[in-house]
């Protein structure tokens, strides 16, 4: 099964949150269950290629 990681947060009644590899794009849900449902889908649309300029967080090693 394949995985990916996410923040989240509830601010009143709205779930927040974003992939964490794509951190400038976020989503919400009106209950946990419907944001993750909407983070898969921000996933699919980021990684089909079919938008362009998707900005990512990537690591930099130093030394």
């Amino acid at each position: 099964m394949d995985s990916t990681k996410y923040i989240y947060w509830q601010d009143n009644n709205q779930w927040l949150g974003y992939l964490q590899e794509y951190p400038d794009y976020w989503t919400q849900g009106e209950s946990l269950e419907d944001l993750q449902a909407n983070l898969r889908d921000l996933f699919r649309d980021l990684t089909s290629g079919e938008i362009p300029g998707v900005r990512k967080l990537a690591e930099l090693t130093l030394r």
